[in-house]
């Protein structure tokens, strides 16, 4: 909870210097809408800029530079800036004062949640993302679903929105029907297969899930095959989808089984979900759907099947109609994401729905949310969001892949990376061989979830393992890394200096150029995780950690902190750290990956 009289320290920096512009140049008698304040792309100049006079000039009949010159000339003195100034043709450039600075970290200090501002006030938003099947291992393409959504979910609880994360399981459809009848190949005696049988179906499941596992793909080449044994498992699957109690015993006896499997998957991924839904859940509603949209007059046939018409008079292409139930009468991926939208409508009225998933199925996505917008589903003002990622590629530029060419199980993608980061902590063996271990699931987790989160959702990136687990450059180790150091001075110095410390200790105005810079970058945190999660850009927290900590480690190359001799410069350079610290901790959390003690 905010403090009162703290109100300040919780405002974006940005909006701060703004606030004073916009002031300044209603005073001299312009538009406050041109106080728009940037971030400096030019660090050796100014710190933040204003080019507002130039916009303002064409409005007002002016030059630039003499609507800068008055606005600056409004400002001078302000304790705010230590320089303020009107540059050819209209530019303001700007430099914080230090002291002011300091005062900005120190409320940060003493703010929950480092002084951010939360704007999502309970409001729930729905994150779907996963998308696993059940019966199939999880594998390198389900990683950045799990990765990015998961960050984006972290991101908006950051900000006070209820967030609900939702697998979304595909655990419907024919896949179902080839189980059951590659099941019944193998087993036939099983009761499931007997139709005399009227007792309890068992409580165990007839197989493994290395079986079950084995059982999909093995049945999907029969029917690719044989056309006999599909036309049996599209039976099957009709039989189940309508209710047929020997078949939704084993049905029940795969999700278990499966469910089980990638709890266990996503937990090494530390990546947990809200609701375990699944295509199954929506079915209860499609009947509705389907007469609903023919009542409403948006669906008509098409060719024998149902459809409706998306077009609108301002798409750049044409788009083609979105298909609700097929000329066989099965409904269709477009008509289980309508029914799911239905039930969370009914379930959360959420004002925000973010889908995750491969960028192949953005005009899928665009199919539905328009159907759904049209039928009225949705309450216009509810945002709907399909962030489409590219692909995860080895360094080929096709498809990551195991070495024999199949497409590797996620769970041996960890256990490589682990096994990698392992090895190098070894190199320079400081510690035991049991705590390297499960430092090495720590680093090797953080270098997995960076390496991919670093990247734009939308772009593909080269898997590159040697790169991601360095401890140099733009990767999660180095971010790890510079998290330890700044834990071994703090423990350094609470173990020989802590006691000498002033009672009052406070960061003071920075005395150099690489404190400056970190102080400035530490003041943009609340901006960076607003904008962030704004944009659902993961990408942007990243960025912004990395330059974060290069700042840090300049600053600590600078200056020799344990060794300093004037003690209330030392506390202010300790309270500084501790900041930079706590900052890098959150922004990983938010990321979905943490810090060990030790590296």
């Amino acid at each position: 909870m905010k403090k009162k009289g703290e109100f300040e320290n919780v405002k974006k920096i940005l909006n701060l210097i703004e606030e004073k512009m916009r002031t300044a140049f209603e005073t001299c008698g312009y538009e406050a809408s041109y106080a728009r304040i940037v971030l400096s792309n030019r660090p050796d100049l100014c710190e933040y800029q204003c080019n507002g006079a130039m916009a303002a000039a064409k409005a007002y009949k002016k030059k630039p530079i003499d609507i800068a010159t008055a606005v600056v000339e409004n400002l001078t003195g302000d304790e705010m800036f230590s320089e303020i100034t009107a540059v050819m043709p209209g530019f303001i450039n700007i430099r914080l004062n230090p002291q002011y600075l300091a005062d900005y970290l120190g409320g940060m200090q003493k703010e929950e949640k480092l002084g951010l501002e939360e704007t999502g006030h309970g409001e729930t938003i729905i994150v779907d993302y996963g998308g696993a099947n059940v019966a199939k291992p999880l594998h390198v393409g389900h990683l950045r679903s799990a990765v990015i959504g998961e960050a984006v979910k972290r991101m908006g609880k950051f900000l006070g929105y209820n967030m609900i994360g939702d697998v979304h399981l595909g655990d419907w459809g024919l896949q179902m029907g080839l189980i059951i009848e590659e099941l019944r190949d193998r087993k036939p005696d099983l009761v499931y297969f007997d139709e005399s049988y009227t007792g309890e179906y068992p409580a165990e499941a007839p197989f493994t899930i290395s079986e079950l596992e084995d059982i999909y793909p093995t049945a999907s080449g029969k029917a690719k095959e044989d056309p006999a044994f599909k036309e049996r498992a599209q039976t099957a699957t009709f039989k189940l989808q309508n209710g047929y109690a020997p078949f939704t015993a084993i049905w029940k006896h795969i999700m278990s089984v499966s469910l089980a499997d990638l709890k266990k998957n996503y937990g090494n991924l530390d990546v947990h979900f809200e609701l375990w839904k699944g295509e199954s859940d929506a079915q209860k509603y499609i009947p509705w759907l389907i007469q609903d949209l023919q009542d409403k007059g948006l669906a008509h046939e098409s060719d024998g099947a149902l459809v409706v018409d998306i077009a609108e008079p301002t798409d750049s292409k044409e788009l083609p109609p979105c298909i609700v139930r097929k000329s066989d009468g099965a409904a269709l991926y477009a008509t289980s994401d309508l029914g799911t939208i239905i039930e969370r409508e009914k379930d959360f009225q959420p004002v925000k729905y973010i889908y995750i998933t491969d960028k192949r199925q953005e005009l899928h996505f665009v199919q539905v949310f328009r159907v759904a917008r049209k039928a009225g589903y949705v309450k216009p003002e509810t945002e709907m969001i399909h962030i489409g990622f590219g692909t995860m590629n080895g360094k080929d530029g096709k498809p990551f892949k195991t070495r024999e060419g199949g497409v590797m199980r996620l769970e041996r993608l960890i256990a490589d990376i682990d096994s990698a980061v392992y090895d190098r902590i070894m190199e320079n063996r400081t510690v035991s061989e049991e705590e390297a271990k499960e430092t090495a699931k720590t680093v090797g987790l953080a270098a997995l979830k960076y390496g991919d989160l670093t990247n734009q959702a939308s772009k593909d990136y080269v898997f590159d393992l040697d790169r991601f687990i360095s401890f140099e450059g733009n990767t999660g180790p180095y971010i790890l890394y510079t998290i330890v150091r700044i834990k071994s001075i703090l423990n350094k110095y609470q173990e020989t200096q802590a006691e000498t410390a002033p009672a009052d200790a406070k960061i003071l105005p920075a005395v150099g150029n690489a404190e400056k810079d970190l102080m400035l970058r530490l003041a943009r945190f609340n901006d960076v995780m607003e904008n962030a999660f704004a944009e659902t850009a993961p990408h942007k927290i990243c960025q912004y950690i990395y330059e974060l900590s290069n700042a840090f480690n300049s600053f600590y190359h600078d200056n020799r902190i344990l060794a300093e001799e004037d003690k209330a410069r030392q506390a202010s350079w300790i309270q500084l750290i501790t900041l930079t610290k706590d900052v890098l901790t959150t922004c990983i959390h938010v990321l979905g990956f943490e810090a060990p003690e030790r590296m």
